[in-house]
Parts: C-alpha cells; structure tokens; sequence
C-alpha cells in the first residue's frame, strides 16, 4: 500500500498541493447549479425548455468565460485570473440566492458561467506549468479525483440543503469560492514560464528571469487543426456527458421523484472516488486514441441507456456505464491538451480546451431540454447514443496525427545565449 501511494501521490510539488486542496473545497461547495437542476422546474416552475435554456445560459457564459480567460492567463498571469473569478463567483451567488424571476436567474446563469470559465484556463495552466511532463498523468488524475470527490460531497449536500432555507445554499457556495481565492492568494505564486536571459554586450552583470513572449492569439490557436479538431471531439463527448443535467426532467416526466437524481448522480462521483486513483496505472502504455474511442462508446451507449432505464436502480446503472468512460477520458485527455499546448501560449490552449467542455454546458441542456419537450421520449437518448460512436471513430482516425505533433512539440528547443534582454521583452 505504501508503494501505491507513492506512486499514485509521491512526489508531487508543495504548490499542486495547494491546488488540490482548493480544488475539493471548491467543488465540495459548488452546489448552486445541482441545486438548481433539482428545482427549477418542481420549485421555480419553470418550463423545462426554459430550464434548459438557464443551464444552457451558465455554459455559454462559461465558454465566452473560458477564451477571455485563457488571454487573461497569458497576459495578466495566472494567480490574478483565479482571484478574480473567485471573489466574483462569490458575489454573483449571493446576488442569485435573492433572485426568482425567470429572466434574472437565466442571466445571473450565464454571469455565473462566465466568472466560471474565466478561472479555468489559468488554474489547468498553473497545474501544467508546476508538474510538468513527467507527472502531468498523475497530478492531474488526483486534481480529477478532487472534482468529483468534492462533486460527490455537493450531490449529497445539494438533496440535504434542499430542505434548508433557500439562502444557505448560496451563501455557503460562496464561502466555498472564497476559501479557494485566499488558498491561491496566500499559497500560490505566479506560474507563468520565464526564461533566463544571459548577460549580453550591454554592460549587464547578471542573468535576468523574464515572461516568455507570447507570440500569438486566440485566433493562433484556433488555426491549429490538429488541436481543434480534438477539442471538438472533446466538445461531442462532453455535449454527451453534460446531457446528465437532463436527467432530473426525464424523470419528471416518467412520474419519478427528481429529488432521487442526487442519489442516481452521486454513482458518478462514488465510481471515480472510489476507483480513478488506479486509472494511469491501468492505461499505462497503452494507445491513446483506442483508450480514448473506447470512453467515447462507454459514454454514449451509457447515456443513450437513459432511454430505457424506469427505475432509480436502473438510471444509477446506466451511470456506471458512462462514468466508466469519462473516468478513463480524464487523464488521457488532460495530458494531451498540455502535450499539444506550446508552452508560451498555454493559458490561450487551456482556454480554447476549456471552451469545448463549457460549450457543451450550453449545447447539451439547450437542444437537450427542446427534445425531452418536443421529440419522442427516446430520441435525445438515443442521438446521444449515436454521437458516442462518431467521437470514438473520429478519435482513431485524428490519433496519428496528434500523437506526431505531441512528440514534435515535446522535442527540446536550442537555447540561444546572449540574447539582449530588450529583444526578449520586444
């Protein structure tokens, strides 16, 4: 056991830990969005197109949040873009807890969203920058076991605080982001790469750290073929997984009880807890894209499972099969954004990556919640179904190629001395 937790945990720098522990604080209290999935059409009445519509609000503002936060990483720094999304975080949720009216809570979902987004490209910056490549895998494999570990605890508090009053559940949200912003604030320093510039022929006595130029824009990244292509392959399996936000209203309509979609969810966050710690060892060696197609079909035909799934036990068994595949998508996919990321640029290549997760918390609830209320009871099901394939067989045929440019990037870059520290900075 004391070998497997040092190969699982050991050697990991003082500051992820920092990270992590923010992390499952963070998530513990990230219960305003569960809360609001569970009771926006029982409680607040609404529709469930329009309550697709408000959580499709959050995840677009998460992604307009996540490309604004990418240049904020790159250019501000990393450390300055987590303390501000997270003292805004906290603020927007205690101004939610007051709000009821259908147009200011769908607005205040997309604030939400975007203070949301605009922290995640400089904290998966700051976790690359600090583990770099030998420990990417496992640092991110444990920051993962944070989320849900933290997921499991909100699902939990989410079905207990339901019978609270109303206000607690923001304001303890809050709380909860403004334990991570005084974590980073006091714990965690500026990340962003320097490079040594040495003494020139300009009198300088000593070698000076500096920024790493950033040489390009969103627009760079958004030119990378071979890294677009797998965001948007993130993006389908993410539209896949976000779709479980659909679930409480599919039980609505079967007759079931939603407030029993704590105990369904919670199977996610039970599965990875219990379980992600052994996924790198696992998937050690072995091929990426066939690791990542097979998640691909695992969470579509899980999902997809929705559709015939009538009971409590039923829908929770259809969460193993899918939370099976995004447990094993996790890791792989992590260490791939950071593998196809140039390093001066990588706030920018968070940000563009996150954007494919936080798209979907649009795309999923919007067109999710328009086809529970509209098509057969199936159909959302089963197009989920069917998108999993497509996933799986886009990644094995796109994973040469990237694996070709991660090996390319991952080559050392010569070092040019006497570089004048103007030029540098220029």
């Amino acid at each position: 056991m004391r070998g497997w937790l040092a190969q699982t945990a050991g050697g990991l720098p003082k500051i992820f830990w920092y990270l992590w522990t923010g992390t499952l604080i963070n998530r513990t209290g990230a219960f305003v969005m569960l809360y609001l999935e569970i009771h926006m059409v029982v409680e607040y009445g609404f529709s469930p197109t329009f309550a697709g519509l408000v959580l499709g609000l959050f995840g677009g503002g998460m992604a307009l949040g996540s490309l604004a936060g990418g240049v904020l990483a790159d250019r501000w720094g990393r450390r300055s873009s987590l303390l501000l999304s997270n003292v805004a975080l906290a603020a927007t949720a205690v101004v939610l807890g007051f709000v009821f009216q259908p147009v200011a809570v769908a607005a205040l979902a997309a604030v939400y969203g975007f203070w949301n987004g605009l922290g995640r490209p400089a904290f998966s910056a700051t976790m690359v920058d600090v583990l770099g490549p030998s420990l990417r895998m496992r640092g991110m494999n444990l920051n993962y076991w944070a989320i849900n570990l933290g997921f499991s605890c909100a699902a939990v508090l989410a079905g207990v605080l339901a019978r609270t009053p109303h206000l607690t559940v923001f304001l303890l949200n809050a709380a909860a982001q403004l334990t991570m912003a005084a974590i980073v604030f006091w714990r965690v320093p500026e990340t962003q790469p320097v490079e040594t510039v040495l003494p020139g022929t300009g009198g300088r006595a000593r070698a000076t750290a500096v920024r790493v130029p950033v040489e390009g824009s969103i627009a760079t990244v958004l030119r990378d073929r071979v890294f677009m292509t797998f965001v948007l392959l993130n993006l389908g399996l993410w539209i896949i997984i976000e779709s479980c936000k659909l679930i409480p209203i599919a039980m609505h309509q079967r007759g079931m009880d939603a407030a029993d979609y704590g105990t369904v969810i919670a199977v996610n966050g039970i599965m990875i807890v219990a379980f992600q710690l052994f996924v790198p060892k696992l998937l050690a060696g072995r091929n990426r894209s066939r690791v990542l197609a097979l998640s691909a079909l695992l969470v579509g035909f899980g999902m997809g499972a929705t559709a015939i799934a009538g009971t409590v036990p039923m829908l929770m068994l259809t969460v193993v099969v899918w939370t099976a595949g995004e447990m094993l998508n996790a890791p792989v996919n992590g260490t791939l954004i950071a593998d196809l990321s140039q390093p001066a640029m990588r706030g920018r290549y968070q940000g563009v990556a996150s954007m494919g997760f936080t798209a979907a918390n649009f795309v999923a609830p919007v067109a999710g919640g328009a086809l529970l209320q509209y098509a057969p009871p199936a159909t959302l099901w089963l197009v989920l179904a069917l998108l999993g394939v497509v996933v799986a067989v886009g990644q094995l045929l796109s994973g040469p190629v990237r694996e070709r440019r991660a090996r390319a990037l991952a080559e050392p870059k010569p070092v040019v001395e006497g570089a004048d520290l103007a030029s540098v900075a220029a």
